[in-house]
């Protein structure tokens, strides 16, 4: 049987996303090595904090060009900040490129609320994308950032949310996915969802 590869680049929650896996029974491996993620099922991007640390970190890794290039092949899935890093460019603290695997920016969030935006919000789906398969609109899911992507196309955003505007919660750009939200953090929606993305390649 494979597996899904959890990238390890010094940035993000990797213990409880492999966790949250395992529960479903689909085997995990968190590595920082090339060639285990090229022999991957399907490579999971996770991400905590800033944007241009992370997209540093993962340079130096030389991580970047692998998940690059692996997206060609098989499902990427981006979770928090790792959907940030995905899209063109970042616009937190400074500009700074990303992955340019979804094109469009990451800008600060437009909203008289508070933010940071923490907590659990609603998902409205949008442009019908396999790892929602079984979700109903209105699924609740668990948010925590500043800063969300704004696509060029609108035909890449999977899911959007309300936090006084409009948010893309979700982004879907041919293999590659991304999740705002904290799949592993989201009840049964979020175990759903990374089961049908942890299916896509089998």
């Amino acid at each position: 049987m494979g597996y899904t590869a959890i990238v390890d680049y010094g940035v993000g929650n990797l213990k409880s996303i492999a966790n949250a896996m395992d529960y479903l029974g689909l085997p995990t491996q968190v590595t920082d090595d090339a060639g285990t993620l090229e022999r991957a099922d399907a490579i999971i991007l996770p991400g905590v904090g800033a944007f241009p640390d992370a997209a540093e970190r993962l340079r130096l890794s030389g991580l970047d060009k692998v998940v690059v290039t692996q997206a060609e092949k098989k499902p990427i899935l981006g979770i928090c900040l790792g959907m940030q890093l995905l899209f063109d460019m970042g616009e937190e603290v400074r500009d700074c490129k990303g992955l340019e695997l979804v094109h469009g920016r990451v800008k600060r969030i437009e909203t008289a609320h508070k933010l940071p935006h923490i907590g659990w919000n609603s998902l409205t789906f949008q442009n019908d994308a396999p790892i929602f398969r079984g979700l109903e609109d209105g699924a609740w899911v668990y948010f925590v950032h500043s800063y969300c992507g704004v696509a060029a196309s609108e035909e890449d955003v999977i899911a959007r949310t309300e936090y006084g505007v409009s948010v893309v919660a979700a982004v879907r750009s041919g293999n590659v996915y991304g999740c705002q939200f904290h799949p592993e953090k989201s009840g049964e929606t979020g175990l759903q969802i990374l089961k049908n993305f942890g299916e896509l390649n089998r």
